[in-house]
């Protein structure tokens, strides 16, 4: 430590005491069923002038720790929307991103050149990111055992989560989600590497939780991990973390974006330079049959769309084993009533003209009328031209790689005067 242990007492105190006095202000009343005050929480783990005295580094550490907990719950209202944080006003959250960052600089400010031999000594940086990686290994296990508490066994019904709850309430488990993720997200790499093997079964224990909103904190913070660690970094945890993406494929609307985008991110990785892997055609199925059951689901596809490139990436060819599956959804979508589907949907396209060249498919006549349909469709939409320029894109692609086709699905089209210039068009930028 830095500071002898009384010193570190008071300046615990006044770095604290304006968390304190804005949060005893603050209006709050905690939600009947939920059973937890997050304000009670907040307040037991501000230090205070009546808290036992430090005698030792391992009370100083604690002491450390309790305020970093409250801060990291503050912070995280920011981003979240849950009753249990999104009553904590904007001035409350910056006084405990400030306190953090004043106690990480006076951590360290008697040792400067004491960098701690877990870092890089290229991003040696600010005093937060040092004092966050001295305290994962600390708080990370608390936290993974808190949403234990609440948590119950694979395929359980509704009894058994009334009596995980009855055992303890959900809502120490939503908070200690909050606060794993923000621990995680405060490291980037290359020292989040370091602790994949406290990060992964802690995030892992969350997806395993029955509440979405555990499940969704774990999940971001996995996908933090992945962008900020190699393959090799997640070998050893490969199998049981893509299991964990495929457990959870089939999950509330509010949390689709996070394991559509996290699947994507992990398998991509793990096995970027094989795609036979059979880890590939799990997730596409479950992925693809979770769309066919609710293709009228707007936030689902669009989240699909907009994080699956990578995984047709990686693919490739062996995109064609999922025509008969993808190519019914495209169709549908393209007609969708909001143009974000619609864009996206051909940019898709796009790419899966592009890799696979439509090889030995039967689709060319239906794709193409259906591009037609929407070319004369999209007359009145205020995005006309873009979603114009994107059918022009895919058609054109359609002639240079399967030009007999193409031009056979194309000929009761070649008298539509309405379609003379796009036909020119096509003809030209193909030639």
């Amino acid at each position: 430590m830095s500071n002898t242990t009384s010193d570190l007492r008071s300046r615990l105190l006044r770095l604290s005491e304006p968390i304190a006095a804005i949060l005893r202000c603050t209006q709050y009343t905690p939600q009947e069923s939920s059973k937890v005050s997050t304000k009670d929480i907040l307040l037991s783990l501000l230090p205070n002038s009546s808290s036992p005295r430090l005698i030792n580094e391992e009370d100083s550490h604690a002491s450390i720790k309790n305020l970093a907990l409250a801060c990291a719950l503050l912070s995280s209202s920011r981003s979240s929307t849950h009753e249990l944080l999104s009553w904590i006003p904007e001035n409350l959250s910056v006084a405990g991103e400030s306190a953090f960052c004043e106690i990480s600089r006076e951590h360290f400010s008697d040792f400067p050149e004491n960098n701690d031999e877990k870092l890089e000594e290229s991003v040696v940086d600010s005093g937060k990111t040092r004092l966050v990686i001295e305290l994962l290994p600390i708080v990370l296990p608390d936290l993974k055992g808190r949403i234990e508490e609440s948590s119950t066994a694979k395929n359980s019904d509704a009894e058994d989560v009334s009596a995980a709850m009855a055992r303890k309430p959900v809502g120490y488990a939503i908070l200690a989600a909050h606060q794993l993720r923000w621990f995680v997200t405060q490291v980037e790499k290359p020292n989040l590497a370091k602790f994949c093997n406290l990060v992964i079964p802690c995030a892992l224990t969350a997806l395993d939780h029955w509440s979405p909103q555990v499940k969704g904190q774990g999940m971001i913070s996995l996908i933090h991990l992945a962008r900020n660690v190699s393959s090799g970094d997640l070998s050893l945890y490969g199998e049981v973390v893509l299991d964990a993406c495929c457990q959870n494929i089939v999950s509330d609307d509010e949390i689709w974006i996070h394991v559509v985008e996290l699947s994507v991110l992990l398998v991509t990785k793990i096995h970027q330079n094989n795609p036979r892997s059979p880890w590939y055609e799990r997730i596409m199925n479950e992925m693809l049959g979770h769309l066919e059951r609710q293709p009228r689901n707007k936030e689902r596809r669009i989240a699909w769309l907009r994080f699956i490139e990578p995984l047709f990436d990686a693919l490739g060819l062996f995109l064609l084993a999922h025509f008969r599956r993808i190519f019914p959804l495209f169709f549908q979508w393209m007609h969708s009533d909001d143009a974000e589907t619609v864009l996206l949907v051909l940019e898709r396209l796009e790419t899966v003209v592009k890799l696979t060249w439509i090889r030995n498919s039967p689709v060319i006549p239906r794709l193409v009328e259906e591009l037609v349909t929407l070319y004369k469709q999209s007359s009145m939409r205020k995005e006309r031209d873009e979603i114009r320029h994107l059918i022009l894109r895919i058609l054109t692609l359609l002639r240079k790689c399967k030009s007999l086709q193409f031009e056979s699905a194309w000929s009761k089209y070649q008298e539509d005067p309405n379609l003379s210039t796009v036909g020119e068009f096509i003809w030209t930028s193909s030639s």
